[in-house]
């Protein structure tokens, strides 16, 4: 991430966390706007100019907008666009952000959202075809909304729906695992958590995940919530994800190394 967009995100983190408690319905709305936004490329590059004033800018989104946005949610996106970004789609990656976070700031305190999207992420890493059902681009946008709110109605939290459904209608190119894995994270991180993805050849023990879940807080200097992965072909050990940082201390990893030496 480049040092533009890093203050510029931070600047708008701030201006959410100075809003305190939010409803789902700005989280929506960021949606909404970020996707309107993304939607006309003379629009995102105006708001992604640097050249532009500030005050120019909040007078486009008003005028794009109407009264079809709160006045918080106007608030949020002038705080955005004040700011300067890297590129036009870092502006775009910046107001889903935005989204992502109100929508985990408006839950419950006993919803559990970024265990709700890595449930869905397994569920659709472990079906082929429904990885392809939500992934091809031979399908459309409304089709992919109408089989996510099948699949997830009235299982998961409203945030989480509409988080995925937000997803679904604006990828950006990106995959649908690295989607609901960055969405986890982002989640995690508004509690002052931070995700780890454990993935192990066989299940763990209650203490042993206990134990690991201690030793990693330590290791990363933070709490962490832990996603446990089952994948038989790591044959022994574990691989751990957090963020870029990958440990990798599986017996399968450990076997290509001795390989790849083997063949040096």
């Amino acid at each position: 991430m480049r040092s533009a967009t890093r203050e510029a995100l931070a600047a708008a983190r701030a201006e959410l966390s100075s809003l305190g408690k939010v409803d789902l319905a700005i989280a929506e709305e960021l949606f909404s706007a970020g996707r309107i936004i993304g939607g006309s490329a003379q629009l995102t590059s105006m708001l992604a100019d640097t050249s532009t004033d500030a005050d120019e800018k909040l007078a486009v989104l008003k005028a794009v907008f109407g009264a079809g946005l709160s006045e918080t949610t106007v608030t949020l996106l002038g705080a955005a666009v004040a700011n300067r970004w890297s590129s036009a789609d870092d502006l775009l990656a910046g107001i889903e952000e935005l989204g992502i976070r109100a929508a985990a700031e408006s839950a419950p305190a006993e919803v559990n959202i970024d265990a709700e999207l890595f449930g869905f992420g397994s569920a659709v890493n472990s079906n082929p075809e429904l990885e392809l059902a939500v992934s091809s681009k031979l399908g459309t946008v409304e089709s992919k909304v109408a089989l996510v709110e099948t699949l997830l109605a009235q299982k998961v939290s409203p945030q989480t729906l509409l988080i995925v459904r937000h997803l679904m209608q604006q990828p950006r190119g990106r995959r649908i695992g690295e989607l609901l894995r960055t969405a986890a994270s982002l989640v995690a991180d508004q509690s002052g958590l931070a995700v780890a993805t454990v993935t192990s050849a066989t299940p763990m023990a209650a203490d042993q995940f206990d134990r690991l879940q201690r030793a990693l807080a330590v290791k990363f200097g933070r709490d962490l919530k832990l996603n446990l992965v089952i994948d038989p072909s790591l044959i022994g050990g574990l691989r751990v994800q957090v963020g870029d940082n990958v440990i990798d201390d599986s017996v399968s990893s450990k076997l290509k190394e001795l390989r790849l030496q083997l063949a040096g």
